[in-house]
């Protein structure tokens, strides 16, 4: 029996314990070694010279010198894999916290979501404690922009998911190199890789007429002063070198790119390596064998190989990159025309590389947000692949149509989480679910909500069985007022339950899943009732078919006027004087409420001709 992901991950980080208490204690040793070699080298040198054995002195120095420098290589080695194996147990330790959805220990970015959007804010999809939250282990700004648009633009077209769903289905199966992926940029720094400023670099022309012009001017110049200079230095002609000099200088000034090239290259190299190692992962690994991610990466790619072109890259922008330290900067350039030279390579990288790049950083973010939802599946083997029911050509062969069995909310624990059934099928089908306070209402609707985002971004899903037909999702869960805009609560709930009846009259579009939770709650009971009476009947006539969630009982009459509307609840049990819940739909309208009796347990007063009611 195959253990669970837990314990296989809890076995890693305990080996990877081990290896670093190892390399901990072989690191102190090295440490004494190269103490006790230097003091040994030091007293054998010195007493070796003070006895005017100089050749035997000078031998000696050569001698421990060697093996100082080859302990301290094998040294700085050791330590190199302690900080690897440090960084592995903490993407391992990371993967953990998500299956325990221990939230202070999942990495997480200050990511906020769109202001405004059919569902993200309804289903959690961004913040502290939410699917991306969960989710995102991208390592580029583009890798994480691509996961959140893959969230946020559904449906996609069908091929394209099958596509990405083929991608991160062979990802699942591939945790070492996922891991690998993320391990290669850890090592050389904890942010993000920022493809948009390499991008912008590279796009950025740094003109500078007759360049090449004038570094052979230069060159000549510095050649003749070091030639010059040499000869002034051993007495054969006068200071003639301070001639060349001054001309090399003001051909200097007059050419510096200065600060321009200097916002361009500082540090940028230390990402552009990043970018090489990474890609060099993935390239590697789709050379090596016939794959989805193979000819994913070659349709993105082409034939141009971006890991060598990064390097040479990251070499110059490296070297531009002195200009950071003005003392050395200065003393190289006096020798020789430096920047020059590296700007004249910049160049030469931006014609190599500047049509390809925009492809890597593509190809990149598209392994990468199907890497993260690959985690996830990994991560959660008892989740299942969603079946969309679509036929070879992407034209549907079924009704609008959502059928899950065993449905449950992956953003909750394991153990106190309760899964439902849901069955909708044709247009104009509609739950109408009463029930309790408390009761489960808004957590099923996001439950459903927050699974079909999952399906169509080409992820699993947290249920027995799930089949959909594609669908624009739409929902009206958690509206708030907005003071700027001038937004009353009911007002913005209003504007947001426009927008979905207006969605469910475009045909064009897939049709729209509406997930609607307590309307019109912004309003008195009079007129709540005879609005969502009229809302719910002209929903039922859309392009759409979903679920509303309401406390009015009145409503569950419509069951008798709209044929495809089906009557649900969730409904609680008094035991000891509290109210426990069991989270479990039923058919049929909530027979009990329980407001009355949550205010009576808190203490509150109630009119005593409503106590028995509430008992």
């Amino acid at each position: 029996m195959t253990p669970p992901r837990s314990a296989r991950l809890e076995t890693i980080i305990g080996r990877t314990d081990r290896l670093i208490a190892q390399g901990t204690k072989t690191s102190a040793l090295f440490t004494r070694w190269r103490l006790a070699i230097f003091l040994i080298g030091l007293i054998c040198t010195v007493t070796l010279y003070k006895l005017n054995w100089y050749h035997s002195g000078n031998l000696s120095l050569a001698l421990f010198l060697i093996i100082f420098i080859a302990v301290a290589a094998y040294h700085n080695k050791v330590e190199t894999q302690i900080h690897r194996l440090r960084q592995w147990k903490q993407i391992k330790q990371a993967h953990l916290a998500r299956i325990a959805l221990d939230w202070g220990k999942i990495p997480t970015r200050s990511t906020n979501g769109p202001n405004a959007h059919p569902y993200a804010a309804d289903l959690d999809l961004f913040g502290p404690h939410s699917l991306t939250h969960l989710l995102d282990t991208t390592i580029s700004d583009q890798g994480r922009e691509r996961l959140h648009g893959w969230l946020l633009n559904q449906p996609p077209l069908p091929a394209e998911w099958r596509r990405r769903h083929a991608l991160v289905k062979e990802l699942t199966a591939r945790p070492l190199l996922r891991d690998r992926l993320t391990l290669d940029a850890k090592l050389t720094g904890d942010q993000e890789i920022n493809g948009k400023r390499l991008a912008a670099v590279i796009e950025h022309r740094l003109g500078l007429p007759h360049l090449n012009t004038i570094l052979v001017i230069q060159t000549l110049l510095a050649l003749t002063t070091i030639g010059l200079g040499l000869a002034t230095l051993f007495g054969l002609l006068p200071g003639y070198w301070m001639f060349s000099f001054a001309a090399y200088v003001v051909i200097y000034f007059m050419t510096d790119q200065g600060e321009e090239l200097l916002e361009h290259a500082v540090g940028l190299h230390h990402e552009t390596e990043r970018l090489a190692t990474v890609l060099g992962s993935i390239e590697r690994y789709a050379a090596q064998r016939e794959t989805t991610l193979a000819s994913t990466w070659t349709n993105l790619i082409g034939t141009v190989s971006p890991t060598q072109q990064l390097k040479d890259a990251a070499r110059t922008l490296h070297a531009i990159s002195i200009k950071a330290h003005p003392l050395v900067h200065l003393t190289i350039n006096a020798i020789g025309p430096w920047d020059l030279w590296f700007l004249r390579r910049l160049i030469h990288t931006q014609d190599r590389i500047q049509q390809a790049l925009p492809q890597w950083l593509d190809a990149l973010a598209e392994i990468e947000a199907a890497s993260a939802l690959a985690t996830f599946a990994y991560l959660h083997p008892d989740y299942i692949w969603p079946t969309p029911l679509v036929v070879a050509d992407g034209q549907q062969e079924h009704p609008p149509t959502l059928r899950a069995s065993r449905l449950a909310h992956p953003l909750l624990p394991p153990g106190p989480r309760i899964a439902n059934d849901v069955q909708l099928a044709e247009l104009g089908s509609i739950y109408l679910i009463t029930g309790s306070n408390m009761s489960g209402k808004s957590t099923f609707l996001r439950t459903i909500g927050i699974n079909l985002c999952l399906a169509q971004a080409g992820g699993p899903v947290c249920a027995g069985s799930f089949e959909w037909t594609w669908n624009r999702l739409a929902c009206c869960i958690r509206v708030d007022d907005s003071l700027d805009a001038g937004l009353s609560f009911f007002y913005a709930e209003v504007k947001r339950l426009k927008t979905i009846l207006d969605a469910t009259k475009e045909r064009t579009l897939p049709p729209v899943l509406f997930l609607i939770d307590e309307i019109f709650k912004g309003t008195n009971n009079r007129e709540r009732l005879i609005g969502s009476q009229a809302y719910i009947t002209a929903l039922s006539k859309g392009r759409g078919f979903g679920l509303v969630s309401t406390h009015d009982l009145e409503l569950a009459d419509l069951e008798q006027a709209i044929p495809r509307l089906r009557n649900a609840h969730f409904q609680e049990t008094v035991s000891d004087g509290a109210l426990t819940f069991d989270y479990q739909l039923r058919p049929g309208p909530c027979p009990t409420t329980n407001a009355l009796r949550i205010m009576e347990l808190e203490g509150l007063p109630i009119s005593p001709s409503h106590h028995n009611r509430a008992q």
